[in-house]
């Protein structure tokens, strides 16, 4: 879609809708107060007679407006006259897009960044009004014979005062990278394994390098590998026909000697659990296991379109996990890149097996800070549900700043704890550590795992296994933590 910061009056703008926000008691926002005087009444007669009562994310589409150059008005309730809260003022957005995109309507003008938000400011404000809207109208369309989407939109004017225009553009700008950042992800994500595979991967990584000038992209392969030691990463491959790859994406914003961000995501293109397999029901999301992978390629995409000053390292470590007669074994014992060795109890716990050895290597980097994400346990989506992921870290001002940033992003985490008592679960009889812990405490013992290679730097672990798709009726990947991830860099890259 497209999108612009308009101050011009409403009745100027040339759109097929004008979206207006109304309070409960019969109150109006100032676009609607001032569309209610230039439509003799209408607003207020509409509100009166009891058809929207201003329950926040309620919403009303006035189709015919007598006597007026505005040709529809979608009504949308804000709730008390009082400043939204985040969460109320993105269920608003969200009513607004749903509502839309059932209709035939093509341009809008959208006067809700115009609501009061408890301690946010418009550049905020547009931000979140371009990122739900994009969101709402995304549709995997790519495989199907019929590629006509449910949405018809087009073009949405985002209305502001001259006095706020410079915040509504940055939010503008902002906003629309993000979304991109979050398509891209969500696209990759939902790809079939039998498309989006290692190799494939490798390419969206080279495709994208070549669009920006500040990013620069490697691709190991598995003799590059071999050479370097990695056997926990390899193993993981060796059941599949698919060669797997270690993806780098070198992004130069900031100074030179700048130590950098690193971002590393599991990129696991299909997931049948190896020898340990999976049951077949459901396996078809096993699809959606690289969507850590996906993550760093969307972020890094919303950070070379924000020219943000920093300088970010992207790694994915791609492959996939299949039976056959190579693959790893359950009582196998491999050897990591950093030397420490490693009992396999279970073929199915190989994301942590494939990120151990790219930990190790983001050494190579000296960098400021390590952030891991990935779909990694079936025990987050138990411990948390669908609504925040898991965060578990080594340190505490990191884990902060993300918390803080996940709170702006409105994209949740919840901290758990890496208590040294958990490190007795991981106990191997045969090799320094096992790879999985036991039944309890999993998405916590698979963090402790990987904590044993992150001990020379600052590192968090994202959890996304609950967040990063749907399933059900609604099933598709969501995007996440890519809002997050950006909320983050944005917040470093305004510290200096």
């Amino acid at each position: 879609m497209d999108y612009s910061i308009e101050t011009a009056p409403l009745e100027k703008l040339q759109s097929d809708c004008v979206v207006v926000g109304v309070y409960q008691d019969l109150q109006l926002s100032p676009s609607a107060a001032a569309l209610n005087d230039s439509t003799q009444g209408l607003i207020a007669k509409i509100i009166s007679r009891g058809d929207i009562s201003g329950k926040n994310g309620e919403t009303l589409l006035l189709n015919v407006i007598p006597d007026s150059v505005i040709d529809r008005i979608l009504l949308v309730g804000l709730g008390e006259n009082k400043p939204l809260s985040s969460k109320n003022y993105r269920k608003v957005l969200s009513a607004t897009v749903n509502n839309l995109k059932k209709t035939q309507i093509k341009s809008v003008a959208c006067t809700l960044a115009e609501t009061n938000v408890d301690g946010y400011d418009w550049q905020w404000k547009v931000r979140q009004i371009v990122e739900i809207f994009s969101d709402a109208v995304y549709q995997f369309t790519q495989l199907k014979s019929d590629k006509e989407i449910e949405s018809k939109l087009e073009k949405i004017a985002i209305t502001a005062p001259e006095s706020e225009q410079v915040l509504a553009q940055a939010g503008l700008v902002q906003g629309k990278a993000i979304a991109e950042g979050v398509d891209l992800t969500k696209l990759l994500a939902d790809l079939p394994g039998n498309i989006c595979t290692p190799s494939y991967l490798a390419e969206q990584a080279l495709e994208l390098g070549s669009k920006f000038d500040k990013l620069a992209i490697n691709i190991l392969e598995e003799a590059d590998m071999e050479k370097l030691g990695m056997g926990s990463f390899l193993s993981v491959s060796r059941g599949s026909r698919q060669p797997a790859k270690l993806i780098t994406l070198d992004y130069q914003g900031g100074e030179k000697n700048s130590k950098p961000i690193v971002l590393i995501g599991k990129g696991l293109t299909f997931d049948a659990g190896g020898i340990s397999l999976k049951p077949g029901l459901g396996m078809d999301e096993m699809k959606y296991d690289m969507c850590g992978g996906a993550t760093v390629l969307g972020t890094l995409l919303a950070a070379a379109q924000m020219n943000l000053p920093l300088n970010i390292i992207g790694l994915i470590p791609s492959s996939e996990n299949m039976p056959d007669g190579d693959a790893n074994k359950p009582g196998d014992i491999l050897t990591s890149m950093s030397g420490k060795t490693i009992e396999v109890l279970n073929t199915d716990a190989e994301g942590r097996l494939i990120l151990c050895d790219t930990l190790t290597y983001a050494e190579r980097y000296n960098p400021d800070v390590v952030i891991d994400m990935a779909t990694l346990t079936g025990a987050c989506l138990v411990a948390l549900g669908r609504i925040p992921s898991g965060l578990l870290g080594n340190d505490d001002d990191l884990c902060n700043d993300l918390l803080a940033a996940s709170e702006t992003a409105s994209d949740s985490l919840w901290r758990l704890p890496l208590w040294e008592e958990y490190q007795e679960l991981l106990k191997s009889n045969f090799a320094d550590m096992a790879n999985i812990g036991g039944k309890d405490a999993g998405t916590i013992t698979a963090a402790c795992f990987l904590s044993r290679f992150a001990e020379n730097f600052r590192w968090a672990h994202l959890d996304i296994a609950g967040t990063a798709w749907r399933s059900g009726q609604a099933k598709g990947a969501t995007g996440r933590p890519v809002p997050l991830l950006s909320q983050y860099l944005i917040n470093r890259a305004n510290s200096f």
